[in-house]
């Protein structure tokens, strides 16, 4: 006889409205705050250029020591909503630390802790998603993770911009206060309005690109497999951060304008963002997910390249969509991809993607450094040979063939 699992969906769609205000909290708490580092450590700590790019290499590779261990505990014990409450009152010490401490030192150290346990909460939230998905409606999984990834985006839509008023208003301080306050928002919902999930079952991995399971064996991808995909996305999610930071700078620097105007382009990019999320999420159900990510690299290569020979603001603008896509597949699509690649453990599937980006974030480090000697116009240049060489390892990772 039939179960009838109607009402578990429903419920599990219900709970979606406390889990994207967990994401909603948590992006608004880093797009104050991470476009506008660099200005930071330079206005505010006076940090030599060496010192910031320190900052810049710790600050990402403790994040991924923190959520590499945390994304494995994850899987082996019914934690994670108290690993989501954990982090988030990390972020609040971490934020509301750095609001009054100047000393770079202690900035230092705190990154290196407080900050580094704040960052497992976004692949946390996804993995939570994945494994709510994973048990009240798995066919929709990919769709799920790529809408809250849209929630994601969402923040990022006003953060920019917010921050720039706040630092108008109060300065750093007053970004920093925000950022807490975000952090402390998202302990109380993950506390008192998700509940605690049982560890998933273990799975024979299927093919992500399409493929039918295979026969009965260990779960996941090869090791090989799992190499080249996390080498790809590193080198994808590079110029997110190195474009990121070198943004305000190379429109001062560069293009002679105001660098406040940074906050306009990011923000136009995260709105383009939310309904190509939604789109691709939806064309997942559809389409493999291997060739909505080639097609993403390849905007990036397109946007970067367009990036580095703009003679104005008005060309980043316009150039915005193709931006939009490139993050919308790599970033959307990117998550449940990887995913696929471990069933059954969405905690070190999703912390093995969302580490790409802060190794990438630590490459950037340096790669900044370089671009403020010779010209941040290379940041984009660099940007782009980055983008193009992701997708060539892409391309060589091919799909396990189909049985």
């Amino acid at each position: 006889m039939a179960v009838d699992t109607r009402p578990a969906v429903r419920a599990g769609r219900f709970r979606l409205l406390p889990l994207g205000v967990v994401f909603l909290t948590v992006g608004l708490s880093t797009a104050v705050v991470l476009p506008f580092l660099s200005l930071f450590l330079d206005r505010e700590v006076h940090a030599s250029p060496l010192r910031v790019t320190v900052f810049l290499v710790v600050a990402p590779l403790s994040g991924v020591v923190a959520s590499a261990l945390i994304g494995r505990l994850s899987d082996r014990l019914p934690i994670r909503r108290a690993l989501l409450v954990g982090a988030a009152l990390a972020g609040v010490v971490g934020a509301g630390t750095t609001a009054y401490v100047r000393d770079y030192w202690i900035l230092l150290g705190l990154t290196a802790t407080a900050t580094a346990l704040a960052n497992s909460l976004f692949p946390q939230s996804f993995a939570y998603t994945r494994a709510l998905f994973d048990r009240d409606d798995p066919t929709r999984a990919a769709f799920g993770v790529s809408l809250m990834r849209t929630v994601f985006s969402l923040a990022w839509v006003a953060g920019p911009a917010l921050a720039a008023v706040l630092l108008e208003a109060g300065g750093f301080r007053l970004v920093y206060g925000m950022a807490a306050v975000m952090y402390a928002l998202a302990a109380l919902v993950a506390a008192f309005r998700l509940e605690e999930l049982p560890l998933p079952a273990r799975r024979v991995a299927g093919d992500p690109d399409g493929a039918a399971p295979g026969p009965p064996g260990p779960p996941g991808a090869s090791r090989l497999r799992l190499a080249s995909t996390a080498l790809a996305f590193v080198l994808l999610q590079c110029p997110l951060t190195l474009a990121v930071q070198a943004l305000p700078l190379f429109i001062d620097a560069e293009l002679d304008d105001d660098p406040s105007r940074a906050g306009l382009v990011l923000g136009l990019c995260a709105a383009l963002e939310i309904p190509l999320m939604l789109g691709l999420g939806a064309l997942t159900a559809r389409v493999r997910l291997r060739p909505l990510i080639l097609v993403g690299a390849a905007c990036g290569v397109a946007y970067y390249a367009t990036a580095a020979t703009a003679p104005g603001v008005a060309v980043l603008l316009l150039a915005q969509p193709v931006n939009a896509l490139f993050i919308a597949a790599v970033s959307g699509v990117g998550i449940a991809y990887v995913q696929d690649l471990l069933p059954g453990e969405p905690g070190r599937a999703t912390t093995l993607f969302t580490n790409t980006f802060p190794i990438g974030a630590m490459l950037a480090g340096p790669l900044l450094g370089l671009s403020a000697q010779v010209g941040y116009r290379w940041a984009y240049g660099m940007s782009t040979a980055l983008c193009a060489a992701g997708l060539l390892v892409l391309l060589l990772t091919r799909p396990r063939a189909r049985a």
